[in-house]
């Protein structure tokens, strides 16, 4: 069998630690379950909760929400975290834009989040195609509101604006770890251009909200993690993620610890305090883990504010 990381063939072994009893993910066999993995199947579509092995895959398609990764299932990249398969992509898939939205409309999703593996492969970084996408998700569900995590489009010049031409109600991408771990943890990117991007976006168009994620657990320190929500903060970042890393492998970027609820809590509340209009920061917390809920009460909240 042809592995998924080749990449890492030749690394060293790290043990893998035990998980705490707060890691344990929810165990569910709801008949809402197989109906969310059967109509991902039957439109042959790749979901993020599949390919970077996501702890909450039951419990998220228990609820019919699923996380659409598109342009394949291969990434450019090989970061040292990702469980994402590396190596060199296929074609793009030209119909699958109207297989997202068929697939949105099948799920009754009120809120869609749609990923992507890198492609560092084409001169856009796939840019066209999320446009695509979008823009076919919306017309075939006009009421569901659609949240992007995409790539840095490093190297790809103004790329990104094709993206923000579709007008996503959040455009996140996530600067996942502190800028001195970004040599071991995540070479092929740089942390000053993914803040850039960031920055970049809200500049474009003031109404679409922005959003970023951190995995702790790596090595880093809390002041390095105080200091990312800060660069975010000034990159007039609206949402924050805050979640634990989990070791995929023994040849993956090794666990330095798990931080313990509170710690989590804490976190959370310092987020808060900077500014975030979205802050979610617990062990399991992932990207798009209850994106559609927060997104909800935030309108709600504007709503009432109003």
């Amino acid at each position: 069998m042809k592995s998924r990381h080749p990449e890492k063939k030749n690394k060293p072994v790290n043990p893998i630690k035990k998980k705490p009893e707060w890691i344990r993910s929810k165990l569910t066999n709801s008949k809402e379950f197989f109906l969310t993995k059967t109509i991902v199947n039957n439109n042959n579509l790749v979901t993020v909760c599949q390919e970077a092995n996501c702890p909450n895959i039951t419990e998220c398609w228990s609820k019919r929400h699923a996380t659409f990764m598109i342009m394949g299932d291969t990434c450019t990249r090989a970061c040292a975290f990702c469980d994402v398969k590396t190596g060199v992509p296929g074609k793009l898939d030209q119909l699958e834009p109207v297989k997202i939205a068929e697939a949105v409309k099948k799920l009754n999703l009120k809120h869609v989040v749609i990923t992507s593996v890198d492609r560092d492969d084409l001169d856009d970084g796939g840019s066209e195609h999320f446009f695509e996408v979008i823009n076919q998700t919306r017309n075939k569900n006009p009421n569901t509101t659609t949240e992007v995590l995409t790539p840095d489009f490093l190297r790809k010049g103004d790329a990104y604006k094709k993206v923000l031409e579709a007008k996503p109600d959040v455009f996140n991408h996530n600067i996942e770890t502190v800028p001195s771990l970004y040599l071991k943890v995540r070479p092929g990117s740089r942390y000053f251009a993914s803040l850039e991007l960031l920055k970049n976006v809200k500049k474009v168009n003031k109404n679409i909200f922005t959003k970023s994620g951190i995995m702790v657990g790596l090595g880093e320190t809390r002041d390095e993690i105080l200091q990312v929500m800060d660069d975010l903060r000034a990159a007039d970042v609206d949402f924050i993620t805050i979640g634990q890393y989990l070791q995929p492998s023994t040849k993956h970027y090794p666990l330095d610890r798990y931080y313990t609820p509170k710690e989590f809590e804490d976190l959370g509340t310092i987020a808060k305090a900077k500014g975030f209009l979205l802050v979610s920061s617990s062990p399991l917390t992932r990207s798009s883990y209850h994106a559609d809920e927060d997104f909800a009460k935030l309108q709600q909240n504007r709503l009432k504010n109003n």
